[in-house]
């Protein structure tokens, strides 16, 4: 074909978007998608916010104080309160600007890990204060947080970041990148296969498509930071996903989650409802829910716009859409966590084992079952009156009741702990943490050979865990084992579970350095039987970067 004509098919085509190319390529017309109503996609550990339909929306009225006064609140502490003043010393930087990455450094002057957790979670809520956030709102009711400081989570995440993430070539679509529209009520996924090409990326935002970026904090060192601390609170799973919405669109039906949402406006600002759950079966929910009809929400229990330095959250179970308004952008993020970590996901580790203990030791979970006990059991049968049926109902009664003495509490409690170390993010070490660890041991090849390779633990050498939250004991079948998050992968799962398995002879030991932490004990004062014991295990344990030493074992 002659140039001149190229260029006029390409005038009659007009400019084909990756939106357009990808639609085309379906055969469709449209995107594969689902209705609202529809069935989701199975839905990635740490998911987050859902949009809504309807018209070019417009910014809200401002609720009235009296609605929804019971479930939501709306906090800004006075200018010289006490949680006010928390709140400045934590978040403002020494001159530096604040923002999280001042944060964060004075965090790092905390020598515990749970207190630095503890500061983290009252920073994320300020001005409200933890006890008061558990007591009206934790899996109760949402809490809205307009702060008015649109740098109070500068250098968490940016539009650059997103930007530098596409740049640095491993994001690919469907595994680390969503590509998500609704309108019209229908909701739908635009991933093209492989990796996530800016121009191709940004072409999609500038057609109107909302951008997800799954777990940031595998390209994101400051979310990295950020949730390996907070993770040490909740003591169940931090994650995030960031969302990156064009003016007027918006990307996600409503719908519920299955995770407690700390939604973090980072960028431009977004217009929000939330509603109630419809039925109490919804209420603390297992399972994310499909799309939802717009026609199914009711009246919303809050409805709002975020602007930068703003927090909404809300319990699993509450629905949710957020759209954004004509005049901005939206970048925010959703950070998660207590996804199946309830009573009841303990009790399905605890019931199973403590059934298998019952049957072991207690010969009357062994008796059999009466021999005609199917002719008067059963649905066929429940409305009959029959004494045997009573006295069965009551045998199995007397069972469960009794089937509590062999439950094995402890020991399921140390299994769920073992899912949430697998579950963890590594540790992000400091600057002296990395000296005084195996991550800064200063082994390398030099003038022809590996130089400062050796180990030198002695007796004297004072010790202490790099975390307290970075290790678990569990009494398993095989053995002790002692599991750990320092070679975890910032990528969800991405390595199997690590441990080392155990003598009975260091069990003190570990138990030892729990209770010590974060005092720096020395290796000689290990309960181990002898002292070859206790350097062997403290360094073991140095080598897999779960203890760090008082002073760097090599000095350079």
């Amino acid at each position: 074909m002659a140039a001149g004509g190229a260029a006029e098919r390409r005038r009659q085509l007009g400019r084909l978007s990756a939106l357009s190319v990808y639609r085309r390529a379906a055969g469709t017309g449209r995107p594969e998608g689902r209705r609202a109503g529809g069935k989701r996609a199975k839905a990635r550990p740490r998911r987050g916010e859902a949009g809504g339909g309807g018209p070019e929306p417009k910014a809200p009225p401002e609720p009235s104080a009296s609605a929804a006064a019971s479930r939501v609140e709306r906090a800004k502490a006075p200018a010289h309160s006490p949680e006010a003043k928390r709140q400045r010393g934590t978040a403002e930087g020494s001159g530096e600007g604040g923002g999280v990455a001042e944060l964060l450094r004075r965090l790092e002057l905390l020598d515990d890990s749970r207190q630095r957790a503890a500061e983290l979670f009252r920073w994320l809520l300020a001005p409200v204060s933890p006890a008061e956030f558990v007591r009206r709102h934790w899996e109760r009711a949402p809490l809205l947080l307009r702060r008015g400081d649109p740098g109070y989570y500068a250098g968490l995440f940016s539009t650059a970041d997103f930007d530098a993430a596409l740049r640095g070539g491993g994001v690919h679509f469907g595994t680390h990148l969503d590509v998500t529209s609704y309108a019209e009520g229908v909701r739908e996924t635009h991933n093209p296969s492989g990796r996530a090409l800016p121009a191709v990326v940004w072409d999609f935002y500038q057609n109107g498509c909302s951008l997800r970026l799954l777990s940031p904090q595998t390209f994101s060192d400051t979310v990295w930071r950020f949730l390996s601390i907070l993770q040490e609170h909740f003591g169940s799973m931090a994650g995030a996903n960031t969302y990156l919405t064009p003016p007027g669109t918006q990307g996600f039906a409503p719908h519920y989650d299955d995770i407690e949402a700390f939604v973090l406006q980072l960028e431009g600002k977004k217009h929000w409802r939330v509603y109630s759950p419809r039925v109490d079966a919804e209420v603390l929910p297992q399972f994310s829910s499909a799309n939802l009809m717009q026609a199914d929400l009711g009246e919303p229990v809050l409805e709002t716009v975020l602007e930068a330095g703003d927090l909404l959250y809300f319990p699993r179970g509450f629905i949710h859409q957020g759209d954004c308004l004509p005049d901005a952008h939206s970048l925010h993020i959703t950070v998660s966590s207590y996804q199946r970590n309830s009573w009841g996901d303990l009790l399905e580790k605890l019931l199973p084992a403590a059934l298998h203990m019952a049957l072991e030791e207690d010969v009357e979970f062994r008796q059999g079952l009466p021999m005609d006990y199917l002719g008067y059991m059963g649905v066929a049968n429940s409305d009959k009156v029959d004494a045997r049926r009573t006295a069965f109902m009551e045998k199995v009664q007397s069972l469960i009741k009794k089937l509590v003495d062999y439950a094995p509490i402890d020991a399921a409690v140390d299994q769920r702990a073992k899912s949430f170390l697998h579950d963890c993010l590594p540790p992000v070490l400091t600057q002296s943490e990395k000296l005084q660890s195996v991550y800064g041991f200063p082994a390398r090849w030099q003038d022809g050979g590996p130089c400062n390779v050796d180990i030198l633990i002695t007796k004297d050498t004072e010790v202490r865990l790099l975390r307290h939250g970075i290790i678990r004991l569990c009494n398993e079948e095989a053995g002790v084992m002692l599991y750990y998050t320092t070679e975890n992968s910032r990528m969800y799962h991405k390595e199997e579970p690590k441990f080392l398995e155990l003598g009975p002879e260091y069990i003190d030991s570990i138990e030892f350095l729990l209770s010590s932490y974060p005092n720096h004990i020395s290796v000689d004062a290990l309960p181990c039987e002898t002292l070859e014991d206790k350097i062997s295990l403290a360094t073991l344990l140095f080598e897999k970067g779960i203890l760090t030493t008082k002073k760097p074992l090599v000095h350079i």
